[in-house]
């Protein structure tokens, strides 16, 4: 069932190609711009060729406004090419500047959700910065729990950053 924008727009999610690389990514370096979403930077984005290719396929999703505009994307990505962890998978949830406080991302992370669950992934994980408290809250709402603070984890942009490391066990495949 569609959803309705704030503009009374209707918004579909569907599975992403490589030709809605250009909007998936727009959204992407809103994200970067926050510094707040991710370790990436906007000179470390790859094509969008090798970028799907680091997906697990078939796992983009986007929601798109019925006048085809990208408001909204989320991902799957393996954590690891050992077989022990094949169900496990890192989740990415951005959702555009216009679009945000609308339930795109909620929407989002339902479908990536079914997705896992209908495709063997028995774990859902998430590193999201202590600031990033939208991204925080979406993820809890959809039953990711906080398994721990990883301190100076990384530098973004000079500054040593802390993540928090959340999962979502599946209540199918666990």
């Amino acid at each position: 069932m569609p959803i309705q924008t704030t503009d009374q727009k209707k918004v579909s999610i569907t599975t992403a190609t490589l030709a809605d690389w250009p909007a998936i990514k727009d959204i992407y370096l809103e994200g970067i711009a926050t510094g707040h979403a991710t370790f990436v930077t906007a000179c470390g984005i790859p094509d969008g060729a090798d970028w799907f290719g680091k997906k697990i396929p078939k796992s983009v999703l986007k929601a798109v406004r019925e006048d085809g505009v990208v408001l909204a994307w989320g991902s799957l990505q393996g954590i690891s090419g050992a077989c022990s962890y094949a169900g496990v998978a890192e989740v990415s949830v951005y959702v555009s500047e216009v679009a945000r406080g609308q339930g795109l991302g909620s929407k989002i992370l339902e479908g990536l959700i079914a997705f896992a669950e209908s495709n063997d992934l028995w774990t859902l994980q998430a590193s999201i910065f202590p600031e990033n408290t939208g991204s925080l809250k979406l993820h809890e709402k959809h039953d990711f729990v906080k398994v721990g603070r990883r301190q100076a984890i990384g530098k973004l942009n000079g500054a040593w950053r802390d993540e928090f490391l959340l999962e979502r066990r599946s209540t199918v495949l666990y």
